[in-house]
């Protein structure tokens, strides 16, 4: 993902070249409480106000400590952001193959929410989204690993269900997952919940993408 560092208690992590020079192997424990407390910290103060002593304070670790395990605020936040990555790969390759066309469209909105994973993640895009002058690099990781793949998501499975005969062939689907994409967004800010939108975007979609079949000489919408 992001960069090879381990940061999770499934990797016992003695740092990739073995102990460091007085011989004692890096405490895995000790690095999870810090990429957690970052993470924590990101969000509650954003990028430009989180600090150093902070977090070692959160994590109930000393400065020296953390600053053994990572030399930069900035390789800190990569490593914390790539911890959540890894935790929500999977959820990017769906098997809907035996999923009815429209619910595996909806599946695949309710999958593009920021906080299907992370109940932070609206507040944390936010920030990174106001770093975007000052660290553009936080952006750049955001779109690369939180945002192009939830979008993918969807364009994927609209493929799959072109292949499948249900949705029709020349629609524009790198537009249809923006706004699917954006809809989150605008109800955030409108202050929406966002439980139903998987169903009532996909609602609004469908009559326009599906491939019709008529039967009894009436047209009806793929299902």
């Amino acid at each position: 993902m992001v960069r090879a560092r381990e940061a999770t208690n499934e990797h016992a992590d003695t740092d990739a070249a073995g102990p460091r020079p007085g011989g004692r192997p890096r405490d895995a424990a000790l690095d999870h409480a810090i990429i957690l407390a970052t993470r924590d910290r990101l969000v509650r103060d954003g990028y430009s106000r989180m600090t150093i002593g902070d977090i070692a304070a959160d994590a109930k670790v000393s400065r020296p400590t953390l600053y053994r395990r990572w030399s930069t605020k900035f390789e800190l936040v990569v490593d914390a952001l790539d911890y959540g990555f890894r935790k929500q790969h999977d959820m990017y390759a769906p098997d809907l193959s035996r999923t009815e066309p429209r619910e595996a469209l909806v599946e695949a909105v309710r999958r593009l929410d920021p906080a299907y994973f992370n109940p932070d993640a609206m507040v944390l895009m936010g920030n990174f989204a106001g770093e975007a002058i000052r660290t553009p690099e936080l952006l750049k990781i955001l779109r690369k690993h939180a945002v192009e793949p939830r979008v993918t998501l969807v364009e994927n499975v609209l493929s799959q269900l072109q292949e499948r005969g249900a949705v029709s062939d020349d629609i524009d689907k790198h537009t249809i997952a923006t706004m699917c994409f954006g809809s989150y967004f605008a109800a955030f800010y409108r202050g929406n919940s966002n439980k139903k939108i998987p169903e009532t975007v996909v609602a609004v979609l469908w009559p326009a993408i599906a491939t019709r079949r008529r039967t009894r000489g009436q047209a009806r919408y793929a299902q």
